[in-house]
């Protein structure tokens, strides 16, 4: 058995240094790229992109057994750096350890990442299970990282304030929704295993039925959510919101990883990242900010 592996890999991607950040970082944007196959699937039961933070998930193939991976973070510099650790188990027994390092880069209008693997095989030879592993995961990457729209704001009000806007149910649809839109409500419930079914009604009185359901919430730090194309309708697209304070005020991170890079297009076209930043516009003066 080989112990020890070094593997290098390296990723143009057609989108900013700042998205492919977000992808590669964000637990939303992770739990849809992580699987290197369609045979494989990867559930993320514990993740917090921060140093010293934590992730836990489980892998699941077309054979048993189920593989865990617990690993944390070591450094993040945003758009920079990120180095994490991750051990591997089988069955209670640790097949492998290793250390991440990614490094990203601006290239052009797009960016480029390059990963480099330290892997220690324990159990068994885990060099080929890394290689293929890696290699199917930064290909996903590189497609939700293009397919990925990603909005911020700093907001002059404490995060407090700003995320008590957001996670009620009865101030969220006061201000969601671009400049001359407005909510209305069929059922909310902002709560983890909860949803939001609302129609937003243009300027113009054209009616857009909406359906938001809600997976993993972090009080004042962020939550996860799915957008459906109506009440119960095909998902569109994977989001999250982060709020992280800065100096008093909140920045907000708002991120969606559409089904398609077709729906990607479409959205973009139609002035999804002005309508967002409107949307974020109304949160703040909705907070006094």
């Amino acid at each position: 058995m080989t112990r020890f592996a070094t593997l290098s890999f390296d990723r143009r991607v057609e989108a900013p240094v700042s998205t492919l950040w977000q992808a590669w970082t964000a637990p939303a944007a992770r739990a849809v790229w992580s699987a290197p196959s369609p045979e494989v699937t990867v559930e993320i039961l514990q993740s917090d992109p921060q140093v010293g933070g934590r992730e836990v998930s489980i892998c699941r193939g077309p054979q048993p057994p189920e593989i865990r991976c617990e690993g944390g973070w070591l450094e993040m510099q945003p758009g920079r750096c990120s180095v994490n650790y991750e051990v591997i188990s089988a069955e209670g027994i640790i097949q492998s350890a290793a250390l991440v390092t990614a490094d990203f880069a601006a290239e052009g209008e797009g960016s480029r990442i390059a990963v480099t693997v330290q892997l220690s095989s324990l159990a068994e030879d885990m060099e080929e299970g890394y290689r293929q592993g890696f290699a199917g995961g930064l290909d996903n990457l590189r497609g939700v990282a293009e397919r990925c729209m990603v909005l911020e704001r700093v907001i002059k009000a404490p995060r407090p304030v700003v995320w008590g806007a957001w996670l009620n149910n009865d101030s969220l649809p006061q201000w969601w929704g671009p400049e001359g839109f407005s909510c209305r409500t069929k059922r909310i419930d902002l709560r983890a295993g909860g949803e939001w079914v609302f129609d937003m009604i243009g300027p113009d009185g054209t009616v857009f039925p909406n359906h938001h359901r809600y997976g993993e919430i972090l009080p004042e730090d962020r939550l996860h959510y799915t957008l459906h194309w109506g009440e119960n309708g095909p998902k569109h697209a994977d989001a999250w919101a982060r709020f992280e304070d800065q100096d008093g005020a909140t920045k907000v991170t708002l991120g969606m990883v559409f089904n398609t890079a077709e729906e990607f297009r479409d959205a973009k076209g139609f002035g999804a990242v002005e309508l967002g930043l409107q949307t974020l516009g109304k949160l703040a003066r909705f907070v006094g900010a």
